[in-house]
């Protein structure tokens, strides 16, 4: 069994009166607890500027690059502040990062200058708990309403080896709920499918709360927000804080200040918790849940609802809607708004002393979402857009709605009573702060000009990069070369970068074949795989390439498989974590993926000296909400391409770059096997100042003749 992952001691929730160390006392005693270990300038930079923000109630942007070690800039000046302090995060890795590692460390390390141990919580989403009363319920459940509710990928129900496979996963989790002291999904291993876990836990919308529950008072997911009201430091998500913040902030425990990791993620977790969308599948299943709570007639209009949507579906093109609702989904819509509000009404409100006040919550709860996405779609509000959602496979059409921007909620809801600090890798786009800012719902200031250093700097390599002069003498310099990131600040906030401990101008090379043609078809075209070949034959392997379409890089692993002898990687063919280990482990090895490769790689060593990306990542012409933000700035008289699609390709390719250089030793080259990083003149410049400060060049021979000296060493 695994106890609960927060720290043990008398002292949880006591707040030490009186005089206490300061951020960079605490910071200095956690690296001091490491052989040989020393605070970084950014480090502590970074800790002084979130103790001022506390103080003066500002809100902070810190960009902290690779390597600035920023989980304890910001843990250690947390640790000074009265009450509980939040964490969020946008992945698990760095979540069990500072929670398994990071917390335990500090905690450890500060406890003789506190006089006691502090103490940490993880807060999770209802859903991430076993549910007791949905394990008691599920014995009595009907298999369809349970484990065999979703249909295979192929069409049908499960096969019989299936179903016995998830009864002894159903069994091994009865088991599990007898020993497990948290209940929490990460903690079972090994785990279960998705659908077993779904029919023993409890989405926020259908629980009836503890009070009514009758297994409140044993409920895991009240017993982890009862350990994060008394802790010092709690680490939640960004999509636990987006559903926080869209439900009147009751869920995180009340506090001062707020520390958003992974910040330029938030915009875009807030946006799929606004979103919401009506699936066949789901009608039915609601159907079958409520059916015992209705009279027949009504259960009938649900159904008849559900084939709708269904034959709607069938018949609209996949896509965003730019003329509405077309006539089939219009009427499938609004026979669900029916439909649902005449089964909340027969349904009635759910009472204290009702029979099974957990199905009946869990009922109107479903029935409900489905009224109110029905009734949003059918509004078409000018704030709102919808598509049609249809995935290669044809397993699953969906209708979909989700707000156009979410800068304004979280202008209202993020930064009301408490002090927010953002920061990530990657926050100054294009060498300044505004873009991010007014992505969070923050006034962006008026641009400051660069210093004159900076600007001729700059000046001068834009018009001389086909030369490659002596290496930068510093990552100073170089940074000055494609313009520093000036501190920018508006009402109420601030920004802040402070570097990267990494020397990038001698680590790592920036290539941009120039001389390649304008990409313009789908895929890998014929002259970009021949760079390729020659840059991963230069090194011997040792490549992650980054690809824009699963087409191209499956293209690319063809292409090297047929004309070299090394062993090549391909997302989708294992599973993600075994190609990853793989490929640090086998050294001539070769790693080929689409998006989730950009941020979720961290390969250090020689391992990875070599990443090529095919082109830029601006978002396809089909992403529903990026065009739909790109049209709306169209239709103000800007421009769309550069408000929106520009950032976002700014962030993917600095994600992405940022795969080469992961520690002090790393040494390599990034390929950009797009001209257009060098020759748009509108664009090219400001991704370049999104990229971390690599010595620049457009000679292919000069990239190849360092990739050779690399693969002798």
């Amino acid at each position: 069994m695994t106890p609960p992952r927060t720290a043990t001691g008398p002292a949880v929730g006591k707040k030490r009166r009186g005089a206490r160390p300061g951020g960079d006392e605490l910071l200095a005693a956690a690296v001091g607890a490491v052989p040989g270990g020393a605070a970084r300038p950014g480090q502590q930079q970074m800790t002084e500027a979130i103790e001022r923000s506390v103080t003066s109630g500002e809100h902070l942007l810190v960009q902290a690059g690779t390597g600035t070690g920023k989980s304890l800039a910001y843990l250690a000046p947390a640790l000074t502040v009265d009450g509980p302090v939040v964490v969020s995060t946008a992945t698990l890795a760095l979540q069990s990062q500072l929670v398994d590692h990071d917390l335990p460390r500090l905690a450890d390390a500060v406890e003789p200058l506190l006089g006691r141990r502090p103490t940490f919580a993880v807060l999770k989403g209802r859903h991430h708990y076993l549910c007791l009363a949905r394990l008691d319920s599920s014995v009595e459940e009907e298999p369809e309403d349970t484990l065999f509710d979703t249909p295979r990928p192929g069409g049908g129900t499960k096969w019989l080896g299936e179903a016995g496979r998830l009864g002894k996963q159903m069994q091994r989790l009865r088991d599990w709920a007898e020993e497990t002291a948290t209940g929490d999904r990460d903690e079972l291993d090994p785990g279960v499918d998705d659908q077993v876990w779904r029919s023993v836990s409890m989405p926020a919308r259908e629980c009836v709360g503890a009070t009514r529950c009758p297994f409140g008072q044993e409920c895991f997911a009240e017993a982890s927000r009862a350990r994060a009201r008394e802790a010092d430091v709690v680490v939640t998500n960004h999509s636990l804080l987006a559903v926080d913040m869209l439900a009147g902030r009751h869920i995180v425990p009340p506090h001062k200040l707020l520390i958003v990791d992974e910040a330029h993620e938030l915009a875009d977790r807030v946006s799929s918790a606004a979103q919401a969308e009506l699936v066949p599948e789901l009608i039915d299943r609601s159907t079958r849940r409520a059916r015992p709570l209705l009279r027949p007639e009504v259960a009938e209009r649900l159904t008849e609802a559900g084939d709708a949507l269904a034959v709607g579906l069938a018949e609209a093109p996949a896509g965003r809607l730019t003329a509405g609702l077309p006539p089939a989904l219009r009427e499938a819509c609004t026979l669900l708004d029916g439909a649902t509000r005449a089964a909340l009404e027969a349904i009635g409100e759910v009472k204290a002393d009702d029979p099974d006040p957990v199905r009946k919550q869990q009922a109107k709860a479903v029935l409900d979402e489905l009224s109110t996405t029905a009734q949003r779609l059918l509004e078409e509000a000018d704030h709102d857009v919808a598509w049609v959602e249809k995935p290669e496979n044809g397993s699953r059409r969906a209708l979909v709605v989700a707000p156009l921007s979410v800068a304004g909620t979280l202008a209202t809801h993020l930064y009301d009573e408490r002090t927010v600090v953002a920061t990530s890798a990657t926050l100054a786009l294009g060498g300044r702060f505004d873009t991010v800012a007014r992505a969070l719902g923050l006034e962006a200031p008026p641009p400051a000009p660069p210093s004159p250093a900076a600007a001729a700097l700059a000046t001068a390599a834009a018009a001389g990069r086909a030369t490659v002069p002596a290496p930068v003498a510093s990552t100073e310099a170089s940074r000055a070369a494609i313009g520093t990131v000036p501190a920018t600040e508006g009402p109420g906030w601030r920004s802040l970068d402070v570097g990267s401990p990494f020397d990038y101008a001698r680590q790592g090379i920036l290539y941009v074949a120039a001389h390649l043609p304008r990409p313009s078809v789908s895929g890998l075209p014929e002259a970009a795989g021949e760079e390729l070949l020659a840059l991963v034959g230069a090194l011997g392997g040792r490549t992650l390439g980054l690809f824009s379409s699963r087409r191209a890089a499956q293209q690319a692993a063809e292409l090297l498989r047929a004309r070299t002898d090394l062993p090549v990687l391909l997302q989708g063919e294992e599973a993600l974590p075994l190609l990853v280990r793989r490929f640090r482990e086998e050294r001539e090895s070769c790693l080929f993926g689409v998006m989730s490769l950009w941020q979720g790689v961290d390969v250090p060593g020689d391992s990875c000296q070599l990443v090529v990306i095919d082109r830029l990542p601006f978002p396809r012409p089909d992403e529903p909400l990026a065009a739909a933000r790109a049209a709306a700035v169209d239709a103000g008289g800007g421009s769309g391409f550069a408000a929106v699609s520009v950032p976002i390709a700014a962030v993917r390719l600095a994600q992405g770059v940022g795969r080469l250089i992961r520690a002090t030793g790393d040494r390599g080259v990034v390929a950009v096997l797009d001209s257009r990083l060098e020759t748009a003149r509108g664009y090219g410049p400001f991704l370049r100042r999104s990229l971390p400060p690599f010595w620049y060049t457009t000679r292919p021979d000069v990239a190849r003749g360092a990739l050779e000296r690399l693969g002798k060493g």
